[in-house]
C-alpha cells in the first residue's frame, strides 16, 4: 500500500513536538484510513496538548478497543488509564471512574505489571484528597516500586511526585521536597512522555507554593516557561505556566508584565473550553489589578474566579479594606478561615486577616493570628512566612502603642523582603517603620523610611497604597507630632465631647482600646487630662 503523506507528516510533527500540526495531520490521516494503536496514541496526546479534549478521549478509546481486539489487555488497560487521566483533569469524574473500572477488569488475572502500578495512582490520589496521607503515601510507594521494577519512567516519576506531595502535606517538607526534586530530574532529562511533563511541572510548583518555598517555586516556574516556549502549540500547560509567571512577576515588582501574563493565561485557559485552572488565572489577574488600584476590574476578576471555583479570598477582603469597609473584610476572612483547615490554606489567609483585624481595633485577635502564622512559619521552615510574621508582629505592636517594640520586627521584615526581591512588600514594611520612627519623635528616620516607601509605590503604580500613605502622614502639623493616625482620630473625637464608649462605637473598636489610645495621646502630648487634650485639638485646628 502507498504510504499516506498526512500520516508521515503527522508522525514527523509529533516527533518534533509540533502538536498542532501533529493533531491536524493525524486527524486527516485517520479520515483516509484507520490508524494503528501507536498512531492513535500520537493523535490522543497531540489533541490533549492542544486542548482538543474530547478528540483526545475518543482517540484513546479507539486505541483501547484496538488493543482489546488484538488481545493485548495490558496495553488496553494503559490506554484506558490515560483516557481516564485526561477526564479527571477536566473534572469528568464519573466517566473517568468508568474507564478505570474497565482498565481494572482488563487486568483481572494478570501477573504483576506496570499497568497495575498506573491503576494504583488514582487510588493514592483519592486517599490524598480525602486527607488519608499515610494511606496515600503507602500506595504511592507501591506504585513507585512497580515503576522501578518494570522500567516505567512515567509511572515512577508520577508516583514519586505523589510521595513527595504527601510528605509535604504531612509536615515533612524537607523529605518531600527532595522527592519533588528527584521527580523533576526525570523531567528535565527528558525521561518522561510529553503529556506527563506538564503535569509534573505544575504539580511540583503547586507543592512548592503549598510549603511557601519561594526559591523552588520560582526556579521550576522558569524551567516550565522554557519548556512551554519551546512548544508554542501547547495550550493547557502554557496557560498554567503564565499564571505562575504572573505570580512571580507580581512578587518581584514587575507588575506590567504580571498583568500581561495573567491576561494571556485567562485567554488561553478559557478557550476552546474553560480549563479547571481558569479560576486561578482570574484570581491572579484580580490580585495585580487590586494592587494597581483598578478597583472595578479587580472586583470583576474576583467574581469570575469565584464562578470558576476559586475562592476570591483574601484578595476581595483586602479590596474591601482599601475601600474603607473594614468590618465587611473581617467578616469575609472569618468565614474563609472557618472553611479551611489545612495549614497551607490557613497560612495564606492569616496576614490579611491580621491586617483587617487591626483596622477595626481588634488587636488581641490580630496578635493571635500572628502567633498562628509564626507556628506555621516554623513548620514549613519558610523565609516568606517568616517575613510575613515579622511584618505582622510589627504592625500589631505599632497598633498597641509600642513603636519602640515594633522597630526590631519591622527591620527584620524589611531585610527579609529585600532578600526575597519583593519590593512591594518591603515598601509596606518601610511604611510601618516610618510610622514607628515618627511615633518615637525621630522625624529624620521617619522621613527616610516613608520617602523610600512612597518612591517604591510610585514606581510600581500602587495607587491605593500611595493614597493610604498620604492619608496617614500627609498634612500633619506639629499639633499631632508623634501621634498615630488612629490616635489623631481619637483626639478629634475627644475634642468633639464624645465618651470612650461613643468613640469606640464610631471607630468600631473596644472601649478598652480607646482608653489605651487616650492614655497614649496624653503621654505623647504631655497633657494632664481630656480637657487639656480638647484645648490642644482646638489650638492646632484639628476640630
Amino acid at each position: 500500500m502507498k504510504a499516506d503523506p498526512a500520516l508521515d507528516r503527522g508522525r514527523q510533527a509529533f516527533g518534533a513536538r509540533s502538536w498542532k500540526d501533529a493533531y491536524v495531520q493525524l486527524t486527516a490521516a485517520e479520515r483516509a484510513a484507520p490508524l494503528g494503536v501507536e498512531d492513535l496514541e500520537f493523535l490522543a496526546v497531540s489533541a490533549q496538548l492542544t486542548s482538543h479534549d474530547e478528540d483526545s478521549v475518543e482517540a484513546w478509546a479507539r486505541a483501547y478497543r484496538a488493543c482489546m481486539d488484538l488481545g493485548d489487555v495490558r496495553h488496553a488497560a494503559r490506554c484506558a488509564f490515560w483516557l481516564a487521566f485526561g477526564l479527571v483533569n477536566r473534572g469528568a469524574m464519573s466517566r473517568a471512574s468508568g474507564w478505570l473500572s474497565r482498565a481494572g477488569r482488563a487486568l483481572d488475572g494478570e501477573q504483576a505489571c506496570a499497568e497495575q502500578g498506573y491503576l494504583l495512582l488514582p487510588q493514592a490520589i483519592g486517599a490524598f484528597e480525602d486527607g488519608d496521607l499515610p494511606g496515600a503515601l503507602e500506595v504511592f510507594a507501591e506504585a513507585t516500586a512497580l515503576g522501578e521494577r518494570f522500567g516505567e519512567a512515567d509511572l515512577t516519576t508520577m508516583a514519586r511526585l505523589g510521595q513527595g506531595r504527601a510528605l509535604v502535606r504531612m509536615g515533612k517538607a524537607s523529605r518531600g521536597a527532595a522527592l519533588l526534586d528527584e521527580a523533576m530530574v526525570a523531567v528535565t532529562d527528558n525521561e518522561v512522555s510529553p503529556h506527563v511533563v506538564g503535569e509534573v511541572y505544575c504539580s511540583v510548583i503547586e507543592a512548592c507554593r503549598e510549603i511557601f518555598d519561594v526559591r523552588r517555586a520560582h526556579e521550576w516556574t522558569e524551567a516550565l516557561t522554557r519548556w512551554c516556549d519551546a512548544q508554542p502549540d501547547l495550550v493547557p500547560y502554557r496557560g498554567q505556566c503564565l499564571t505562575y509567571r504572573a505570580e512571580v512577576m507580581q512578587m518581584h515588582g514587575r507588575w506590567d508584565e504580571a498583568l500581561e501574563q495573567a491576561r494571556r493565561a485567562c485567554e488561553l485557559l478559557a478557550s476552546p473550553s474553560p480549563h479547571p485552572e481558569l479560576g486561578a488565572a482570574l484570581y491572579r489577574l484580580g490580585e495585580v489589578l487590586r494592587l494597581r488600584g483598578d478597583v472595578s476590574d479587580a472586583e470583576a476578576a474576583y467574581q469570575r474566579a469565584s464562578e470558576r471555583g476559586r475562592s476570591p479570598q483574601p484578595g476581595l477582603a483586602l479590596l474591601r479594606l482599601a475601600a474603607g469597609a473594614a468590618s465587611a473584610a473581617v467578616h469575609m476572612l472569618n468565614v474563609a478561615l472557618l472553611e479551611v483547615g489545612d495549614p497551607p490554606a490557613r497560612a495564606a489567609l492569616l496576614l490579611p486577616h491580621l491586617e483587617v483585624l487591626l483596622a477595626v481595633g481588634e488587636n488581641d485577635l490580630a496578635r493571635a493570628a500572628c502567633r498562628e502564622l509564626s507556628g506555621l512559619a516554623e513548620v514549613f521552615d519558610s523565609s516568606l512566612l517568616r517575613a510575613q510574621v515579622a511584618h505582622g508582629l510589627g504592625a500589631v505592636l505599632l497598633a498597641e502603642g509600642d513603636p519602640r517594640g515594633a522597630l526590631i520586627p519591622l527591620v527584620e521584615a524589611r531585610l527579609a523582603w529585600q532578600a526575597l526581591d519583593a519590593p512591594y512588600d518591603q515598601a509596606r514594611s518601610r511604611f510601618l517603620l516610618g510610622l514607628a520612627h515618627r511615633d518615637l519623635g525621630d522625624e529624620e528616620g521617619a522621613r527616610m523610611e516613608l520617602d523610600a516607601a512612597r518612591r517604591t509605590f510610585q514606581e510600581l503604580g500602587a495607587r491605593t497604597d500611595l493614597a493610604f500613605l498620604a492619608r496617614k502622614v500627609g498634612g500633619q502639623g506639629p499639633g499631632v507630632a508623634g501621634l498615630t493616625g488612629r490616635e489623631v482620630e481619637v483626639l478629634r473625637l475627644i475634642a468633639a465631647g464624645k465618651t470612650n464608649k461613643a468613640i469606640g462605637d464610631e471607630l468600631f473598636i473596644s472601649e478598652k482600646t480607646v482608653a489605651r489610645h487616650v492614655s497614649n495621646i496624653l503621654t505623647k502630648l504631655r497633657l494632664d487630662n481630656r480637657a487639656a487634650a480638647t484645648a490642644h485639638a482646638f489650638k492646632h485646628g484639628l476640630v
